[in-house]
């Protein structure tokens, strides 16, 4: 019998204070140069990447809004994606980034498998770039916040910004911003 084929899982947008929660899951088809850590990588070379395993995978995200991390909580909204990858791609052995499988039973986990393993590599790629997108798009609505530049995380700007013009609903409420609350 042979071993079943993997599906690497990663997430995007864990910490930050704004934007939504990607989870992707990737089963590759072919081999592609070049997969590391989404983080490791250049937003271009991301953009080069991102339709590569796109085409040479089956894959499955799963995105959940500021609004939804709120409202279910991110250990939920995480555990939800992991459920829904696992269910819309069956029959793979499943390998998630981290220690934690968020009580999802079927699923291995592996500290930093995004820069060991080519397909939570690719995962990391498809949420990274999924999650960076939506960043970018919201920074054209709101320009001042600077989206475009810190996608979201609690850099000093950002957390400057939120102080002067307030939180948008792009912004998770839940999390408690030092200085502010």
């Amino acid at each position: 019998m042979y071993p079943k084929q993997l599906c690497g899982i990663d997430e995007a947008g864990r910490g930050p204070l704004a934007g939504s929660l990607v989870v992707a899951g990737v089963a590759l088809t072919n081999h592609i140069d070049g997969l590391r850590d989404s983080k490791k990588l250049s937003q271009k070379r991301r953009e080069i990447l991102y339709p590569q395993i796109i085409s040479n995978s089956i894959h499955h995200i799963v995105i959940f809004s500021a609004q939804s991390v709120d409202e279910i909580g991110l250990s939920k909204c995480i555990a939800t994606a992991l459920l829904e990858i696992q269910s819309v791609m069956q029959g793979y052995r499943y390998l998630f980034d981290g220690n934690s499988s968020f009580g999802v039973d079927g699923l291995e986990t592996m500290v930093k498998a995004d820069t060991k393993i080519d397909e939570v590599s690719a995962a990391s790629i498809l949420a990274k770039v999924t999650h960076d997108r939506e960043m970018d798009e919201i920074d054209k609505l709101y320009p001042e916040y600077g989206f475009a530049k810190h996608k979201g995380y609690g850099t000093k700007a950002h957390i400057e910004a939120i102080k002067k013009y307030g939180k948008i609903e792009y912004h998770r409420k839940s999390f408690k911003i030092k200085g502010i609350e």
